[in-house]
């Protein structure tokens, strides 16, 4: 059995988790605890809020006490608003506290186009565009080429929470940049593990999005891997075939 942490902020696509451990397979456990995230607010004041040091080491008791072998702060905006060194102190702090392996949503993404060699993106978010692009600058200190940034100026988890199929292939086909190798969806409060084969299918390339790079990044780190073929070209590493009408 192979238990991985989730440090989940706060209520909104947290229903992703249990779907995709029912994907991976009956010997690994996702383990989910929610942090108080303050104010919902996709705004750079509060999201640095959210992802202190303070707030994170609130739920990692509960999490040594689920045994699990890693951990991973399942949150994107609440990462990279640190920047790449401040999200590096993040990651570093919370696993002094929790006394096991530690990354967060961002460093998975970044990790996530390395495993699959994809080094042009596009990124689909859902953020207002200043944060957006302070996602692209991450992407840009990982090495990575960032073709084009779209953003949708929500503000709140909350109503990303109510998106759903249409919402996410309109999104990923509006971000889409024709010489992009991939596109980048980061926000955990967007449902997209029941359409990631869909709409990689219709983009004729990966599509990395939060909680999906998030539970690989959390296997990862306990040297676990899965093909799980549903859950996209990320845990197949199988070139992806566009569906023509």
């Amino acid at each position: 059995m192979t238990a991985i942490g989730f440090l989940y902020p706060g209520y909104s696509a947290e229903d992703e988790y249990p779907r995709i451990e029912q994907l991976l397979g009956s010997d690994i456990r996702l383990q989910l605890v929610h942090t108080d995230i303050g104010e919902d607010a996709h705004r750079v004041d509060a999201l640095l809020e959210m992802g202190s040091a303070e707030r994170l080491a609130a739920g990692v008791e509960e999490l040594r006490l689920s045994g699990a072998e890693a951990v991973v702060w399942a949150c994107t905006s609440g990462s990279f608003v640190f920047g790449w060194d401040g999200a590096h102190e993040q990651v570093r702090k919370l696993a002094m506290a929790a006394g096991m392996p530690a990354s967060s949503t961002s460093f998975a993404f970044a990790h996530a186009v390395q495993e699959l060699g994809v080094r042009r993106l596009a990124v689909a978010a859902t953020y207002p565009e200043d944060v957006a692009g302070l996602f692209a600058d991450f992407l840009k200190a990982a090495g990575a080429e960032v073709l084009s940034v779209r953003g949708s100026g929500i503000i709140t988890a909350a109503e990303v929470g109510t998106w759903g199929r249409d919402e996410v292939f309109a999104l990923a086909r509006a971000a889409d940049h024709p010489q992009a190798d991939a596109v980048l969806m980061p926000d955990t409060a967007l449902h997209t593990a029941a359409h990631l084969r869909e709409v990689e299918q219709e983009l004729g390339k990966p599509l990395l999005t939060a909680n999906q790079v998030t539970v690989w990044e959390g296997l990862r780190l306990a040297d676990r891997r899965v093909n799980a073929p549903q859950l996209g070209a990320l845990f197949t590493r199988e070139p992806v075939v566009q569906v023509r009408d």
